[in-house]
């Protein structure tokens, strides 16, 4: 899919962009929270925010053990200081187990989560042929492959870690302002002489704020850049999985070539925003890493003069830096989640993109349909005043007036792209665009509607060779021998014994020996509708009469419909029509 340049927002103002970001999360959180699983996800999540605040209570704990260490240091106290050290050894043990659990607990809550999520998209997607219809809606959502799998995991993962890291932040800050303020004492500012008690809170503050400005100043354009690379990275990968789909088709035409043209241009995409990503995160790297190291030894500085002025004694001195860094780690959240909330971003907007255009397409199938469906009063398939379009509407590609009865057998002629298979795709309901109205016989046999469509090109999933054959319905739905038999039927008797091999049969079977498979399935499953789309086009004259054969006689109470070019195929039907252009160039369906 060719990559589209990320359109930022529109600029609303940081606060209200920041308010529709917060709301766009919320809409993609909320469901989970309130499904099925809330209370086993309630449940979890209470448990890591008690373990997050234990060990905010028990960083509190070591600060004030490190200052017995060290005051038990100074005083030389050694039954203190070996006190100290037993008291320090058993809230690490504790500490540990809590950290192990933290981290079970989340990594629990995430896969629960994601699963959840990843059942709801793909049920979306896949529900009503959105995947399909998808391809001709201009949503701008693209590689719904990479939405589903990365940007999902990628949407639990930071949700959870920035969520829990800012409340763990804000209880820490909290905790530790109480701490800094306590030790801090006062100070009278130079030439104002205003007394100024808790100082070091205060320069934490200044601190921290300062730094945070600056960073976010420096690492702004994150977002987008992070937005486009995994757009460029996605549409790399897709290029490389089409290329591997369509192997022999690309070594026949010997388009080595012009394939590494298009991956050079896709990758150069890649290297070009990586390259921006760099010269950026570089600049971010440069701040934070001096910010992160200054901060080691300011609060030293600062409260030096009252350590040597007798003020503060070496413990409080460790303790007041431990504090220190506490407050300004805690106040520059900010700084160190950076990177991760521009991920969070644009991952999260990747998903709402997504999930609107999902929506959009399904609202539009239902609500805009087109071509009206409706269920037929004497068993038979209607096409009345049908007139099917391109996706952007226009003129008619085709108009068709046509009644099938159950048992005819039709066939459909014409020269390439007049709209005879687009006339399948309608009646299959998989071509909404245009007007008139379909009635479909009712009832079903073997397929969920009565009916199977055997495109030119069958798909065959990765898998068993049964499951090839059985398809649409699961590998178990038939008997291996029934599996067998058909397999014999259709002249592909050399694979009867390899029914649980599993492979990408797409890639092993030629055009021929695919379209006989999908010929089997159709024997398997016994339609009382069976739409064939050119569906034995690349087998050699005798196989196709042998499968035609096979349907006229396997099936005899099945109503055919077949589109095709050969002329040998009306020896197997009743009746036949064509399309032919009128003086506007749009195809008229006619008898011949």
């Amino acid at each position: 899919m060719p990559a589209r340049a990320y359109t930022p927002p529109a600029p609303t103002g940081r606060l209200s962009a920041a308010r529709d970001f917060l709301s766009d999360v919320w809409r993609l959180t909320k469901p989970y929270w309130s499904s099925e699983e809330k209370w086993a996800a309630r449940g979890l999540l209470a448990a890591i925010v008690v373990l997050n605040l234990a060990a905010v209570f028990m960083e509190v704990w070591f600060t004030q053990i490190n200052a017995d260490i060290f005051d038990a240091l100074q005083e030389k106290d050694q039954s203190g200081f070996i006190h100290a050290l037993l008291v320090f050894g058993g809230l690490a043990l504790v500490f540990i187990a809590v950290a192990v659990y933290r981290l079970y607990l989340n990594q629990m809550l995430q896969i629960r989560w994601r699963r959840w999520l990843t059942e709801r998209y793909l049920g979306d997607w896949l529900q009503n042929q959105t995947y399909y219809r998808l391809q001709f809606a201009n949503t701008g959502t693209d590689n719904p492959d990479q939405r589903i799998a990365e940007d999902l995991r990628s949407f639990v993962q930071l949700t959870l870690s920035l969520s829990l890291g800012f409340l763990t932040n804000l209880v820490s800050l909290v905790s530790f302002l109480a701490i800094l303020w306590s030790l801090s004492g006062s100070v009278t500012i130079p030439w104002l002489g205003i007394d100024l008690p808790g100082y070091m809170v205060w320069v934490a503050l200044v601190y921290a704020v300062a730094g945070t400005w600056i960073t976010h100043r420096i690492g702004r354009p994150l977002a987008r850049l992070s937005f486009d690379q995994q757009r460029y990275e996605a549409d790399f990968r897709f290029a490389l999985v089409r290329l591997r789909e369509n192997a022999e088709s690309v070594a026949l035409q010997q388009g080595e070539a012009q394939e590494a043209r298009g991956f050079g241009d896709r990758f150069a995409r890649v290297v070009a925003n990586w390259w921006s990503l760099m010269r950026t995160q570089k600049r971010l790297v440069w701040f934070t890493s001096a910010y992160g190291q200054i901060a080691i030894i300011f609060p030293l500085l600062v409260a030096a003069p009252r350590y040597f002025s007798g003020a503060l004694p070496l413990g409080s001195l460790m303790q007041t830096s431990q504090a220190f860094g506490q407050v300004q780690g805690a106040m520059s959240w900010f700084i160190d989640a950076y990177v991760n909330l521009a991920d969070w971003h644009a991952t999260t907007s990747r998903l709402t993109g997504f999930h609107h255009a999902v929506q959009t397409v399904r609202a539009d199938a239902r609500d805009h349909a087109g071509v009206e469906r409706a269920a037929a009063t004497d068993g038979a398939l209607t096409l009345d005043g049908l007139a099917l379009t391109l996706p952007n509407g226009g003129t008619p590609l085709v108009r068709a007036d046509l009644t099938v009865r159950p048992g005819d057998r039709l066939l459909i002629t014409g020269p390439s792209g007049s709209g005879k298979s687009t006339i399948l795709r309608a009646i299959a309901g998989i071509w909404p665009f245009g007007r008139g109205r379909i009635a479909l016989p009712a009832g079903a046999n073997a397929t969920a509607n009565g009916s199977m469509v055997l495109p030119q090109k069958p798909y065959l999933p990765i898998g068993s060779l049964r499951a090839a054959v059985t398809y649409p319905a699961a590998a178990d739905a038939f008997e291996a021998e029934a599996v067998r038999e058909v397999l014999d039927a259709v002249g592909m008797a050399g694979f009867a014994d390899r029914l649980d091999e599993e492979d990408h049969w797409s890639q092993r079977l030629s055009g021929g020996e695919q379209q006989r498979i999908a010929v089997a399935r159709a024997l398997l499953h016994k339609p009382d509708w069976l739409y064939l789309d050119e569906a034995t086009s690349a087998c050699d004259p005798e196989t196709e009469e042998r499968l035609y054969g096979l349907l006229r006689t396997r099936l005899p109470g099945t109503t055919l419909i077949s589109v095709g070019h050969r002329p040998a195929l009306a020896a197997f039907h009743d009746r036949r029509l064509t399309v032919r252009r009128d003086r506007d160039g749009i195809g008229e369906l006619a008898a011949v």
